[in-house]
């Protein structure tokens, strides 16, 4: 059976400043629990997490981002709520999630809340750094049997526009993962139809190897704008990713100390697309897939963030949608850790 996850589903991004934005930010998950059949205690718990996560947002940084987003997995649908601020930072991330603790004279229940509300939670903060909090809360108790991959991906809109040109999706198998970044030329409805057509793609072929996926994409795309695009095949049983790219999709895989660029050829899927050639690299249990559009700065480093690998992947394309995001075009990065075992 596979699970597949896409940026077709519901992504929610709001700026937090006021009090007000975490109302908003409330109302909207709670129609995405009830589009998603969530009971009416799972829809509170839901609840609870956005306002702990937006209140913590004003009172330790001023401000922030919070994101929504549907999780899935083997069938069962759930919501991830990822909050991200550029603020002070936590000395002691473990003393500030025992509750009782405070640094700003009020009960100090708010972060273990988090903690108790969520089936899965991560955090990753550091002084001066600001801090990243992810909480996952499935639609029925107990988390349900996971597929090999953790997934972690945000996608932003150019200012201004409603509909993001650049998109992911994840399919898992019991035999491995098929990744897929997009990036449909230019921006807004006409770049976001592109990127939705390679989508529909993976969904018809989610078992496909990744240069047999670039051609079905690009015969998809015939009549559209066209995109950048890349795709990649974590296998579960030879501990290799194969991979292959068309345009400026940037793509690595990262595990422990190393890291290995992959390569995209040159051309715009749908149009004038030359060579589809796949390359491999080792993609051990624990290895991590990083693929981005041009809307991130390729020159980042997350070795400026002690730890930060070793969060949740959404704590990781947090990050570098944070503090490496362009601002003058869409924007998508897409994280994987490759979970332990084979097949």
């Amino acid at each position: 059976m596979e699970t597949l996850i896409s940026s077709l589903t519901t992504q929610h991004a709001f700026a937090i400043v006021h009090a007000s934005d975490i109302s908003a930010a409330r109302r909207a998950g709670q129609k995405l629990a009830l589009e998603l059949g969530f009971n009416e205690t799972r829809a509170g718990q839901l609840a609870l997490i956005i306002t702990e996560a937006g209140t913590n947002l004003l009172k330790h940084a001023g401000e922030g981002m919070l994101y929504l987003n549907v999780a899935q997995s083997e069938g069962l649908p759930g919501v991830d709520v990822l909050a991200v601020d550029s603020g002070p930072g936590i000395l002691d991330v473990d003393a500030c999630l025992r509750d009782g603790m405070s640094t700003t004279g009020t009960s100090g229940t708010g972060l273990g809340a988090l903690r108790r509300l969520s089936d899965e939670f991560d955090v990753w903060s550091a002084p001066g750094n600001g801090s990243l909090f992810f909480m996952r809360l499935w639609r029925d108790e107990g988390s349900p049997g996971l597929c090999r991959v953790d997934v972690g991906a945000l996608t932003v809109p150019l200012a201004g526009e409603d509909e993001c040109g650049d998109a992911w999706g994840v399919a898992c198998d019991g035999r491995g993962a098929t990744l897929l970044a997009v990036d449909g030329l230019g921006h807004g409805p006409a770049a976001a139809a592109a990127s939705a057509g390679a989508l529909g793609q993976l969904k018809r072929l989610p078992r496909s190897e990744p240069a047999a996926l670039v051609n079905a994409a690009h015969e998809a795309l015939r009549g559209t704008r066209g995109a950048a695009l890349a795709a990649a095949r974590i296998d579960f049983e030879n501990d290799i990713v194969r991979f292959a790219g068309i345009g400026n999709i940037g793509a690595y895989v990262i595990d422990g100390d190393t890291r290995r660029a992959l390569v995209s050829h040159n051309g715009i899927v749908g149009h004038n697309m030359r060579k589809v050639q796949e390359f491999s690299a080792p993609c051990p249990p624990g290895a991590v897939c990083i693929l981005h559009s041009d809307g991130i700065q390729t020159q980042w480093d997350l070795g400026r963030y002690p730890g930060l690998m070793a969060r949740s992947p959404a704590l990781v394309a947090a990050m570098l949608m944070r503090d490496f995001i362009r601002r003058r075009d869409d924007a998508m990065v897409l994280v994987v850790r490759r979970g332990p075992g084979r097949a």
